[in-house]
């Protein structure tokens, strides 16, 4: 990126105020991947085994409005110590975490005992948050969940029950099994073949020895028995490293911040330090990512088709990091289409090419985030470079200090009926970084070294 284009959209983001006040997402009910609604199977010997040693450690919880009783979202936990801490996802607790003037929460057991909840600490990368009774006299006499030690991994394959409050009628226990952990996720996730439901969130997976071995986060809609929890690692550091800490009372979105910085940054340096793939165009070097943690989708002009010709690449992470019902962030995605517009003449495709580049969106001031600020030039870096066309937009987010969603635009210019438009999205990236993947995505662009003749 050229030092115009940075000093451009510096000048533009320093107008724009970060302290719009935060509003209420829609209700978390659990589960940020929305999973449909699934029967609970009645559980085997062993699942009802597992169940009745782990109910009296397991709870429903609620996250109140401070001045009524009425729930703005509802998730499990589970005990994971005499002195009354429990473990849930971050995105139960989400609200109560930004905004705890407005919010507080409880918790009930199976057998109807209710009581406050104070917020520890939370991981929001890996979705979770520790809680603490407000008074936790009560509930030493429950015993608590073991976490499986670490050197004993999950074979593939594993019984495993699932344990929370589905869609809110009941504890229930879900059984499922181990496979593996999720391919190409940067953030670790065990993939759990069982049948997960909002509510459940935050709730204990189990082995056949009752020792916690995940946290329920999430399912998939399009599929069937195919859900995702939580290592039991990262929940065991967070409750190590933060029982003993004071209540939150303020907002945390500084910490949020923090730690959303400190993802972004190893993202991003494991990002740039692959090479990019290669398109398999017989002009161009367009910038396609490997799959390590991304997953990536083509198409192209169907058969018999007349006029324009395009061949087109979708690459995005599966993975996202929940920060309320509105925003996700925390992730990459790049994509680009290759046009041949040869059969359509020069003055036809110049309409299409340029339509194609100015039809692109980058969304508008939300409370979330500010308006995008946007450069748009030519990009030459010497004599006998590829031309480009280039858009860069950043927009900050409002209430998490240091952090930008980052956009580039490129379309080539050397030719008169064909051309490449890509297109690389970084959300939640530091300015910095915004600066370093732009750069890095431009200079993907290129002529081959054999390039056919220009046309």
């Amino acid at each position: 990126m050229h030092a115009s284009q940075r000093a451009a959209l510096a000048a533009a983001l320093t107008a724009f105020s970060l302290g719009a006040p935060a509003q209420p997402g829609p209700p978390a009910g659990a589960l940020p991947a929305a999973p449909a609604a699934s029967a609970v199977s009645p559980p085997s010997a062993g699942g009802q085994r597992v169940y009745d040693s782990a109910r009296q450690r397991l709870v429903q919880v609620r996250t109140l409005l401070r001045s009524q009783d009425s729930q703005a979202s509802v998730g499990s936990g589970f005990l994971v110590s005499t002195e009354g801490h429990f473990i849930t996802n971050y995105h139960v607790v989400s609200m109560m975490a930004m905004q705890p003037q407005r919010y507080r929460l409880v918790y009930s057991t199976d057998d109807g005992q209710r009581g406050a909840l104070q917020l520890l600490a939370v991981d929001v990368v890996n979705d979770l948050a520790l809680l603490r009774a407000a008074e936790p006299a009560p509930l030493a006499a429950r015993g608590l969940l073991q976490f499986r030690p670490a050197q004993q991994p999950l074979g593939r394959g594993e019984r495993i029950f699932s344990l929370g409050n589905p869609l809110d009628v009941g504890f229930a226990v879900v059984e499922g099994a181990f496979n593996g952990m999720v391919e190409r996720s940067f953030v670790p996730t065990i993939f759990f073949g069982g049948s997960l439901s909002s509510g459940m969130s935050g709730g204990p997976a189990l082995d056949d020895r009752g020792r916690v071995i995940g946290v329920n986060v999430a399912s998939r809609r399009d599929g069937e028995q195919v859900s995702f929890l939580v290592p039991a690692a990262p929940a065991q550091a967070l409750f190590e490293a933060h029982r003993g800490a004071p209540p939150v009372t303020q907002p945390m979105e500084g910490e949020i911040a923090r730690q959303l910085l400190a993802h972004q940054q190893r993202l991003t340096d494991a990002f740039m330090a692959q090479p990019w793939r290669q398109a398999g165009h017989a002009r161009y070097a367009i910038p396609v990512p490997q799959e390590d943690f991304m997953r990536c989708w083509g198409g192209s002009t169907p058969p018999g088709s007349r006029g324009l010709e395009f061949e087109r690449s979708d690459c995005a992470m599966d993975s996202r990091i929940y920060i309320d019902g509105s925003l996700l962030t925390g992730h990459f995605s790049v994509r680009h289409e290759a046009y041949d517009g040869r059969a359509l003449g020069a003055l036809r495709f110049a309409e299409r090419y340029s339509g194609s580049f100015q039809n692109e969106g980058f969304g508008g001031k939300t409370r979330q985030l500010t308006a995008p600020a946007c450069h748009e030039g030519e990009v030459k870096e010497g004599s006998d470079a590829l031309p480009l066309r280039s858009v860069i937009c950043l927009r900050a987010y409002r209430k998490l200090p240091g952090l930008y969603d980052m956009s580039v635009l490129a379309a080539t210019l050397d030719a008169r009926t064909v051309g490449a438009q890509g297109r690389f999205d970084a959300h939640g990236v530091s300015w910095d970084n915004a600066m370093r993947l732009a750069d890095h995505y431009l200079k993907g662009f290129a002529w081959l070294p054999n390039k056919p003749a220009s046309h």
